[in-house]
This record gives structure tokens, sequence and C-alpha cells, in this order.
């Protein structure tokens, strides 16, 4: 049997054992209301604002805590951000005017530095459109690229905008990178840039139409020289050719040979008995005199 004291006690310690469990559940409660607690994405970086003084180091992924009313983190991405810019205008080399330019800019910034960013750049950052998390100097970087966009273009006359795309991107993202190496070095890195659609004024289109056509032509006329000089150095190699035959004939016929044909000549001439006297003259260079009977008169 337990005495008063004993009991007194026991039930004393039960109660403060309740009420420990009791302010734990409500501290509990509390945190989740007002956000004591919360967690940073893999990928992405927290930024810590303390009483507005916004903290050098980033916040690490996982779950982190914070000074309910005293502190707030944002989460910001760190991974690879796409900024589509379209219905661009820009003005060609020609000073003709797109009817439109799609572009997209791909970048990533380092999220150690993160937070300095936003320190630099308060203004320049926006939501997701997941909304759960930032996208950080995604203002900046657009700004940037349409300039860059812009100036690009103007190097290029517009009948041949549509075949310079990747030259186009290419140059875009060089510059970009560069421009921003000078303003925040190693902070930001374009990893891409895609030029999605180049349109051209109507005009402008019909030119590039009439442009290719003549091109083609040139080339078929091309062709049609290159077939009427090949047939002209055949008919040439055949000319040099029979030429170098007959050089070869005439060569041949040397004074005794000429002799010998004429003897055989006689001899094929002898053998048909039909001729009375063959005159062959001292002198092969001159005709034989051949004399043949007449017919007898009827």
């Amino acid at each position: 049997m337990l005495n008063r004291d004993e009991a007194g006690r026991r039930l004393g310690a039960l109660f403060g054992a309740g009420k420990l469990v009791t302010i734990l559940l409500i501290l509990v409660v509390l945190s989740l209301i007002f956000g004591v607690f919360g967690t940073i994405g893999t990928g992405n970086v927290g930024v810590r604002t303390t009483l507005g003084v916004v903290t050098p180091e980033p916040v690490s992924p996982g779950v982190y805590a914070k000074w309910p009313f005293i502190s707030s983190v944002d989460e910001f991405s760190a991974k690879e951000i796409s900024i589509d810019l379209n219905d661009l205008k820009p003005k060609a080399k020609d000073n003709l005017s797109l009817r439109e330019v799609d572009v997209t800019v791909y970048y990533r910034t380092e999220g150690a530095k993160v937070p300095g960013l936003q320190i630099k750049y308060a203004n320049q950052s926006i939501r997701a459109p997941e909304g759960r998390y930032y996208l950080p100097a995604h203002d900046l970087v657009l700004r940037v690229a349409r300039n860059h966009i812009y100036e690009e273009v103007a190097k290029v006359d517009s009948l041949i905008m549509h075949t310079r795309r990747e030259e186009l991107a290419g140059q875009v993202l060089q510059n970009m990178q560069n421009e921003l190496d000078r303003t925040d070095p190693g902070v930001f890195k374009i990893t891409r840039v895609v030029v999605r659609a180049v349109v051209t004024d109507p005009s402008i289109e019909e030119s590039i139409r009439a442009a290719v056509a003549n091109q083609k032509k040139l080339e078929a006329m091309a062709v049609q020289t290159e077939i009427a000089k090949k047939e002209a150095d055949i008919r040439v190699t055949e000319a040099r050719g029979i030429a170098e035959s007959n050089r070869i004939i005439s060569g041949s016929l040397t004074r005794e040979y000429l002799q010998h044909e004429a003897n055989q000549a006689l001899l094929r001439f002898a053998d048909k008995g039909n001729s009375n006297t063959v005159v062959v003259p001292a002198n092969m260079s001159i005709t034989p005199l051949i004399n043949t009977p007449q017919p007898p008169h009827k």
C-alpha cells in the first residue's frame, strides 16, 4: 500500500509528464503554423533574410530552421533555367525589320553566389511558374540576351538571315557570357542559345524566293556550261587523234613504198588482159600512160 505522500508524488509526476507532452505538442503545432522549419529542394539553394539583412551563406538543400517573425528563407533555383524571348522584331543589316524572331536562352547560376545576387540585384529575380521557388537574376539575363540578339541581327542582311541561325545563336551566347563575366565573374553560365524561328516580312520572303530561283538557274547554267566544255574537249581530243593519225600515215608514205604500190597496181592491171600498151615513165611522180583498144565499129 502506498502512503499518502508517495501517492501524491506519483500523481504529481504523472501530471508533470503530461504537461511536458502538451507543451511539446503545442510547440510542434506552432512551428508548423508559423513555419519554423522548411525544406530546400535538391539542386536549389536558400537565401536567409534576418531582420532585413541577407545572410551571405546560402542555405543548403534539405531541412532548415528559422526564427518566426524574425527571419525568412526563400528558395532559389541553381539548376538550368530557360528564358523564352518571343515575337522580337529586330532590324537586319539592310535596315529591314523582321516580322518575328523567337529565341530561347538557357542559363545557370553558381549556387554559393545566389545570396550575393539577391543583394546586388534584389528586384531582378522572379517567381518560377510553379510558384515554389525563385529564378535568380532572371530579368537581368533576359535584358542582356535581348540586347545582344538585336545587335547580332543588325549585322546580317535579311535575305540570308534564315541561313545564319546557328551562327547567330553561337555569337549571342559568346557575347552574353562575356558581358556577364565582366559584371559578375564566375556567377553565370550561359549553357545554350537556340534560335527557334526567324520570320521575315512577306516582301523579303518574295525576294528570298526570287534569289533562290535565280541561284538555281545559275547553277543549271553552270552545269550546262561544264557539259559544253567537256563536249568541246572531246571534239578537240578527237581532232588531235585524227591529225596525229594523218601525220603517221603521211610519214609512212616513202618513195619506195609508193613505187611498190604502183608496181602492184600495174601487175593487177596487166593480169586483166584488157589493154595493149602501158608506158611507165622513169619518174613515178608522173602518171603512167595507158593505151586501151577501141571497141570495133558495128
